[in-house]
Parts: C-alpha cells; structure tokens; sequence
C-alpha cells in the first residue's frame, strides 16, 4: 500500500501506546505523530516491523471502544529534525536579511546565538536567555523583535531567564513583542489558560496527565495538594470522572489561573479551591486519592494526605519525587508486572526506584498509624517514571495503596 504505515490509536491512549511500540522497536522515530480529526493520533510504524505487531495485545492494553488499528497515512508526516531545521532556516533567513539591511555581515558566532529550542503556547513564542544575546541584536532594535516573532511564525515574544526562588516556583518572564501575556494551551481535549510571566506550563508532564486522565475516579473524592493552574486537577474531573476534587494552592497567580480554568472547561461545579498552605487545610478523612504533585519531593505533604484519606476505607496516595540513580543508565526495558508492583523504566534505575518505595511505604504506614491511632497496611501498586532530568535525576510517582488493617 502506499502511504506511512500506522497505528490509529484514541487520543488518550496514544503516549501508553507510543511508549510500548518504542520498547518493541517498531515506532518510526525519524517522523511525528499526527493528530487526526476525529480525536485520534497516527502513530507512525517502522514498515519492516509491521508483519511483527501483535495488535491483538495492543488493543488488550486499551478500552474495547478504543480506536487501535493499523492505517496507511497519505498526510505528510514531517520528521522532528526537517520541522525544526525549517523554522530554524526561515529565521536565520529574516535575520540575515535585517542584518544586511544595517549594513552588517552574517558571522558563524550570530548563527549559534539564534533560539534552538522555544515553548509555543498558541501564539506567543517563549524563548530561553541563552539565545540572541550578543551585542549586535541590540542594535536591530526596534525591529528585532518583530523579526523574530515572523520567522518563528509568533504574534507575541517573550523570554524567560530562570526560576525565580519566592517559594512559587514563578517564572522569571520578560514580554518582547506584544500587549499581554496571558496564554491558551490545549492538551487531551482540557484547555489550560495562565499567564506566562507568573505561572509555568509543565509540558514534561504530559504522560502523567494522560496516565491520570485514564484512571476511573467515578464516586471518588480526590485532593490535589499542590494543584497548580490544574494540571492534574483537571484531568480527574475531565477524563476520570471525579466526583469531587479538592484543589490545594498558596499561589495567587496560579489560583487565578486556575479558577480560569475550572470555568473554561465546565468543571467547577466540582471542584473547592483552597488557597494557601495545605498544611494549614482543615480538611479530615474525606479522601479517596490523593495527589502529591510536588518535585523534587513532595514529603512536606505526607502527614497532611494521611489525615486527609477516609478511615475506614482508606484510598491512594500518588507520591511524586526526584530520584537521583548512582548508576549508569542502560538500555530501556519493558514494565515489571507481578501480584503487586508494577515498574516502568530502565533495569538499575528501577532498584533505586523501588528501593525508595519501600521505604516511602514504611514512612506512610507509620504515619497513618500515628495520625489515626489504628495500624494500616501499605501496597505498592505501580512506580511510574515521567521523565529525566541529567545528570541521572528521574521523576517518578509512587501508586501507594493505604487500607486500615
């Protein structure tokens, strides 16, 4: 057949389903996936492991109304590098000729100064400040800017320089080229709305949201301890059905964000905002989940989701956190699957992984017995990694199941 062969996959399954064809060797990494009009991903197929694929344990790993077929695409599926390398040279084009319109001359120096990597929400353009610094740009000024935002096909410029350390984790933001700094970002049908010089989009953590978006919180109350402008609270309300989450957040920036947000995607008729510190929160044994999306560590936390899950049924705690691995990384392996743990990840990595859980678990399991008086049991049900960091940092969450004994 002509075309690309793919795999045509429901929008929320296409990350798990992406990461298990990558393991086999069968996903085609040179070319992108592509979003399909009626909410499903083509995700493109090495043409010589296509005789290999067992669709029949692709498609067990996804819900029976689940789109899961293979497809021939006749859309171009530009790859990674050609999209990258043509915004690249569309840029380094515009500027060449803005130069030259000085009266100045393109150097190899001004060639690595231009922006390798940028996020792109809708149509601002945010840059990091290791890129168009040297001297000579700012002589380019006013027009520079313009000329930047129109080779990188932006409306709105903006640079960010760090971190900021005012215990908001806020970014440290400057608008280039445009009149405001609020922007829409869509991801898994949920739209996120926030202002970029106050509040960060973590794009890093989408296998996360999609993984959360795939749970069934249907009855369920959830408390999202460090709630952000929604990130995981939306997703519980929007895909897995939460019946009510309780959303935990001392920024005022990403409250405001968040109460946007709620509105936008017709969800805040369930959901209670409570701004400030969560170790303040009055609320008690109410919980069926929890959800500690905090990094590095989220331990501040661990006495406040204790008190918060029901006594009498308990709940899971989701426990997010940096691991730094004293071992070298090696080549990536499937998930374990046994009666009680299930590990995503690489072989050294995961015994530093699952040695940390346990431990974690030990530290729950007294904690529970210290705020309720009663003793507990703790299970790990599943360490997810959600990405790495160098030098051999990885986040990962924790999947600990708490019941009363």
């Amino acid at each position: 057949m002509d075309g690309v062969p793919c795999l045509r996959v429901s929008h929320c399954h296409a990350q798990q389903l992406r990461k298990c064809l990558q393991s086999k060797g069968s996903l085609d990494l040179s070319l992108c996936l592509l979003k399909d009009s009626d909410e499903t991903v083509l995700l493109p197929i090495l043409p010589s492991c296509l005789s290999q694929l067992d669709l029949q344990s692709l498609r067990s790993m996804v819900s029976s109304d689940s789109a899961c077929e293979i497809v021939w695409s006749q859309s171009p599926l530009r790859s990674k590098k050609e999209r990258g390398r043509r915004c690249g040279n569309k840029l380094e084009k515009i500027l060449q000729e803005l130069l030259e319109a000085h009266g100045k001359r393109w150097t190899e120096e001004l060639r690595g100064d231009l922006p390798r990597s940028f996020q792109r929400h809708g149509d601002l353009v945010l840059m990091g400040d290791n890129c168009l610094s040297l001297p000579l740009w700012k002589k380019m000024d006013p027009q520079l800017w313009s000329t930047v935002a129109k080779g990188l096909g932006a409306k709105r410029l903006a640079r960010m320089s760090r971190i900021s350390r005012d215990g908001f984790r806020s970014p440290v933001v400057t608008m280039l080229l445009g009149d405001h700094s609020w922007v829409k970002h869509v991801d898994n049908r949920i739209t996120y709305e926030f202002d970029v010089t106050k509040s960060m989009f973590s794009a890093g953590n989408i296998t996360e949201k999609l993984r959360v978006a795939g749970f069934d919180c249907r009855g369920e109350t959830v408390v999202d301890l460090y709630a952000g402008i929604g990130y995981f609270t939306l997703p519980y309300l929007v895909h897995a059905g939460a019946s009510h989450v309780h959303a935990c957040e001392w920024n005022p920036d990403a409250v405001e964000a968040l109460q946007k947000n709620l509105v936008a995607n017709g969800v805040s008729d369930r959901c209670t905002v409570h701004q400030g510190d969560n170790r303040q929160l009055q609320l008690c044994g109410i919980a069926d989940r929890v959800n500690l999306g905090l990094i590095p560590s989220s331990e501040d936390g661990w006495p406040v989701a204790c008190r918060l899950l029901k006594k009498t049924t308990g709940g899971i705690l989701h426990i997010h956190q940096n691991i730094t691995s004293p071992l070298p990384n090696t080549a990536a392996v499937p998930a374990i699957d046994d009666a009680t743990q299930r590990v995503s990840g690489k072989t050294p990595d995961r015994e530093v992984w699952r040695s940390w859980a346990k431990d974690t678990a030990n530290h729950i399991t007294s904690l529970l017995k210290d705020v309720t008086g009663a003793l507990w049991k703790t299970n790990i049900r599943h360490i997810e990694h959600v990405k790495s960091y160098a030098p051999h940092i990885h986040h990962i969450v924790l999947d600990l199941e708490c019941r009363p004994s």
